[in-house]
């Protein structure tokens, strides 16, 4: 095979260049969104570019993509593929924003999460993928993802890899133990919170000492909206009934001292999951295949549930991570990083990640029954692709990232992640980091406001 995989490398240009436009977003030193993104490609273009062959050159962290990148190699034997690691998430997203400012060292593919496509979007920097595609492609993708990968006037600036719809994971052991039912409401799951506490006080219902992702997607699915965008009009606001609703359930929880306090990936936080100091998970559909390697001491004793509702009787659901594939709008090779992705993510490629664990956004992979069927050991035998699956067809719509979604995230620890280390309230807390975000935006040059 001709792959070439290699780890983290530098473009030679310095972090500063960064600053000058999205991770540090001045809109005055980036093109807009409506002059970006526009591709003469065809169908044939895109035919005579894997006839002719050459190097393929791809940005990713992602390790199922290796053995797509094979894949695709042994389909069109004339292209090298080139699959490069700078970093994951932040750190790839500073080396992709050095190498767009100087237009120079970029990959003809990048992979970028949804919630960073906007700082790329609205500078000016992702090609649209939406001549090239058919538009049967909008029914072949979930909500949540499909909606994240498209501009205001249906651009397709990526094509959705992989999706994170939420899902309650929970150690039927420690719930079975204390005689704690599962619950279904988050009204339930504080009182699960306070039976289990009551029960071992060195059992806690959730390790959270704060996370923006996770705190957004919580109000997504509470049906909160607090960013709306269009154009370089930014609105953000926390006071909306979501964010209220989320917010009152996890004051009491931090109150009453009933979450762990840890940090999410340390060794600390695989330790709490793995001998029963922590009983749930609420994230991505993804979090699976993290437990089952992370924590191997949890195999038999985990299950998966649907996320509880915050109105009983109400099946509405959220994403938690994610991500897509992408072509710079000055790659050198445009026509063969838009032929990879199609594969990676609409075509063979799909199968061959979902074989090594990843979880598909497509809608027909999510409803086979092969994949619904799959019984899984280390849940116990549990077909767990069922609750993802009704997960991923039960995500609110409507929502929206900001265009600077990285940097207002970086925000959160010294704003609303207060509201876990002192007597600050939660609410007051999401005002500071409602305030801080808008503020940021202000000074990139977006016309930000808490409310229309």
């Amino acid at each position: 095979m001709n792959t070439r995989t290699r780890p983290g490398r530098h473009t030679g240009l310095t972090h500063g260049l960064a600053v000058a436009c999205a991770l540090g977003l001045t809109l005055s030193a980036c093109s807009s969104e409506e002059e970006a993104g526009a591709t003469d490609l065809t169908a044939s273009d895109v035919e005579a570019a894997l006839e002719e062959g050459g190097e393929l050159t791809v940005w990713s962290w992602e390790p199922t993509l290796e053995q797509v990148a094979e894949d695709f190699e042994e389909a069109h034997p004339n292209v090298t593929v080139d699959l490069v690691n700078v970093g994951t998430g932040d750190e790839q997203y500073t080396a992709l924003q050095n190498a767009m400012s100087a237009a120079d060292g970029l990959p003809d593919v990048a992979h970028i999460e949804y919630f960073a496509l906007g700082q790329f979007t609205i500078a000016g920097h992702l090609l649209d993928m939406s001549p090239l595609l058919s538009e049967d492609l909008e029914g072949a993708y979930t909500p949540g993802p499909w909606e994240a990968v498209q501009g205001e006037d249906g651009e397709l600036y990526a094509l959705p890899m992989d999706s994170g719809p939420m899902a309650m994971f929970y150690n039927k052991d420690i719930f079975d133990e204390h005689d704690i039912d599962v619950p279904e409401t988050w009204d339930q799951y504080l009182e699960a919170a306070r039976a289990l506490q009551a029960a071992d006080p060195d059992a806690y219902i959730l390790a959270d000492d704060g996370d923006a992702g996770a705190t957004t997607s919580r109000i997504w699915q509470a049906g909160g909206r607090p960013y709306t965008v269009t154009g370089d009009t930014v609105i953000v606001d926390f006071a909306d009934e979501g964010t209220e609703r989320y917010a009152q359930v996890w004051q009491q929880l931090i109150d009453e001292d009933l979450l762990l306090d840890v940090t999410d990936w340390s060794d600390e936080w695989y330790q709490a999951l793995g001998d029963g100091s922590a009983a749930t998970l609420i994230s991505g559909a993804w979090m699976g295949l993290n437990l089952d390697s992370g924590v191997p001491e949890g195999e038999g004793s985990w299950r998966v549930a649907p996320l509880p509702q915050w109105e009983e009787g109400e099946v509405v659901s959220a994403e938690n991570g994610g991500s897509s594939l992408a072509i710079p709008s000055d790659a050198e090779n445009p026509a063969l990083g838009h032929a990879f992705i199609e594969y990676a993510n609409s075509g063979e490629g799909v199968q061959t990640r979902i074989d090594q664990g990843a979880f598909p956004a497509t809608v027909a992979d999510l409803e086979a029954e092969e994949f619904l069927e799959t019984e899984y050991e280390y849940f116990g035998g549990q077909k767990i692709n069922e609750i993802f699956a009704e997960s991923a067809s039960n995500v609110g719509e409507g929502w929206e990232y900001l265009p600077y979604q990285a940097h207002a995230n970086s925000l959160f620890n010294d704003t609303v992640g207060q509201a876990y280390v002192s007597s600050v309230p939660l609410l007051e807390a999401m005002n500071h980091w409602q305030e801080a975000s808008i503020s940021y935006g202000d000074s990139q040059g977006f016309s930000v406001s808490p409310n229309e």
